[in-house]
């Protein structure tokens, strides 16, 4: 008999806990804390800030590059043949060399400054913080403000490149720098490498900063000197740190435009044109927009792998 009441009992207390927890979950389906609903709510703006500016305009650009789409006159539809026409384009192909070309000249010297510097003022000493801003600065003008004092400062005669020069017994104090292909692509190139040097620096830094101390001092106690020290502390921890300053400045050079249009036009004749100042010059200045279109989604696709090469090569490894 007592199990019988015992038995009854229990079955009470568990259909009473189902129907709490019947109860609980209708409760949770209806609220606005309800984890499900809350995320939703969360991401919807980001959802729809990628799909009104992201994919909307993406679609759009690939609607256009299957047009001739001029911005003056009548739109038609052309398929492929935009993209069929790349590979015949030697001009196009001129400009992929000449942004390869320029992409290692600076890629390199922008990793070993950046480094240097961010060595010299990664600890705290006097004159320290000065420094990080001196060399952080040029970053902060920008490209263009730098662009357009570079084009005052290389003019023959009066600017303050070939007056130095001049004062060093180096030239004569008359060259062109911007009338010139590869006096125009050196020049150029260092004011990219001192200009953008600073962000790997104050990156670098941090990633520095961020190791222990214990780890250089009991190097330091079996003897190590301080190049076996970055050769086998610093550098290997900021493994992710470097490879993510190389991926920034690879991009950013196959991308690069701002300098070449204030500086050369790409010009003397096509001489330093990079890819987006083709496409700029194909959709602004000759008015094919489909064709430009379509190098644009050709250099998205392109710098997406490349991308994502740097990420495989440059990943750590087990």
């Amino acid at each position: 008999m007592s199990t019988d009441v015992g038995t009854r009992r229990t079955h009470r207390l568990d259909s009473g806990s189902r129907k709490a927890a019947s109860a609980g979950r209708r409760a949770g389906r209806g609220s606005l804390t309800h984890p499900a609903r809350t995320g939703l709510l969360l991401v919807t703006p980001a959802v729809l800030f990628v799909g009104v500016f992201v994919l909307v305009p993406l679609a759009f650009a690939v609607v256009i590059s299957l047009t001739n789409w001029p911005l003056i006159g009548t739109v038609k539809f052309s398929g492929l043949k935009n993209y069929t026409a790349i590979a015949s384009d030697a001009a196009f192909a001129k400009s992929v060399l000449y942004t390869l070309l320029y992409t290692v000249l600076v890629t390199g010297p922008i990793l070993v400054l950046g480094y240097a510097l961010a060595v010299l003022v990664r600890r705290k000493r006097r004159g320290a913080t000065l420094l990080r801003t001196v060399f952080f600065l040029p970053f902060v003008v920008g490209l263009s403000t730098l662009s357009f004092v570079t084009v005052l400062e290389a003019q023959p005669d009066s600017g303050a490149i070939n007056i130095v020069l001049r004062k060093l017994g180096i030239t004569d104090g008359t060259t062109a720098w911007l009338v010139d292909g590869p006096l125009a692509t050196g020049l150029i190139c260092v004011l990219v490498i001192w200009g953008v040097s600073g962000l790997t620096m104050m990156l670098l830094m941090a990633g520095m900063q961020a190791i222990p101390r214990e780890f250089y001092e009991s190097s330091e106690l079996d003897g190590a000197t301080w190049w076996q020290q970055e050769r086998e502390i610093t550098i290997p921890v900021l493994r992710r740190t470097i490879a993510m300053c190389v991926i920034i400045s690879v991009v950013g050079s196959l991308l690069a435009f701002t300098q070449f249009y204030i500086l050369t036009r790409g010009g003397p004749g096509t001489d330093t044109t990079t890819v987006v100042q083709y496409i700029y010059n194909r959709a602004f200045v000759q008015l094919q927009l489909g064709a430009a279109t379509a190098l644009s989604i050709v250099l998205v696709i392109v710098v997406g792998l490349v991308t994502a090469a740097q990420f495989w090569l440059l990943r750590e490894k087990d």
